[in-house]
């Protein structure tokens, strides 16, 4: 799907304007949302392909399965949270609670909530974590419906590093057979509205880089 950048910028701007967003600040979000990520934006994160991705037969790991463009084509969430940082939350949450994290993409779909329950079928553990470029977070288990879910982070704008760390150290748990207490999250109602046109943007540039038959790969993750 070809993206037209004069009509994104065109619909992005009368969303914002609806909103009494300022020209300046339009003008930003538009620029930021639209622009290919620069070179030095995914600096500090390797995400190097080492082959088909497995089905795990460690009980100890939980799979990490992120979206087709995260940390590639899209370096950060919708605001502005850089995916390294994101992703070494996750992991360190995963690996305080004794833990391994094991790192897949998944082509096939952009649906969160298919990423998550893909990466915890290839689990040994059988939970995983779905994470889009956005920000979106899910966790799944692999014996739920991927409609279904253990925790379903939906209102990416409202996450931070910290909720990353702990969404990281209750999928350990889960796996752990615990039952931990939900994650907490902060809710604004005008966080939807507020970022709605932009999300969509960011799913259609995420849904650009699907192939629905190509298998998820094993990623073998360095930060520097």
């Amino acid at each position: 799907m070809a993206i037209n950048e004069k009509l994104i910028r065109q619909i992005i701007e009368e969303v914002l304007a609806d909103f009494g967003a300022e020209n300046k600040q339009t003008e930003s979000v538009v620029t930021e949302t639209v622009k290919k990520p620069a070179a030095d934006e995914a600096k500090g994160l390797e995400l190097a392909v080492k082959g088909e991705a497995k089905v795990g037969t460690r009980k100890d790991e939980v799979v990490i399965g992120l979206a087709a463009a995260f940390g590639e084509h899209q370096t950060k969430t919708i605001v502005g949270i850089p995916h390294k940082d994101l992703l070494k939350e996750v992991i360190a949450g995963i690996e305080e609670e004794g833990l391994t994290a094991r790192v897949v993409r998944v082509y096939r779909t952009s649906d969160v909530g298919f990423v998550a329950h893909d990466a915890a079928k290839l689990s040994g553990s059988g939970i995983g974590i779905g994470i889009q470029s956005k920000g979106t977070t899910v966790i799944h288990q692999k014996d739920l419906q991927p409609l279904n879910n253990l925790e379903l982070f939906p209102q990416a704008p409202l996450l931070d590093l910290e909720t990353f760390r702990a969404i990281g150290k209750n999928a350990a748990k889960y796996a752990k057979g615990e039952s931990p207490n939900p994650v907490p999250t902060r809710n604004d109602q005008m966080a939807r509205p507020k970022y709605q046109a932009i999300a969509a943007l960011l799913h259609i540039k995420e849904t650009q880089y699907v192939d629905r038959n190509k298998k998820p790969v094993e990623l073998d993750v360095k930060f520097y």
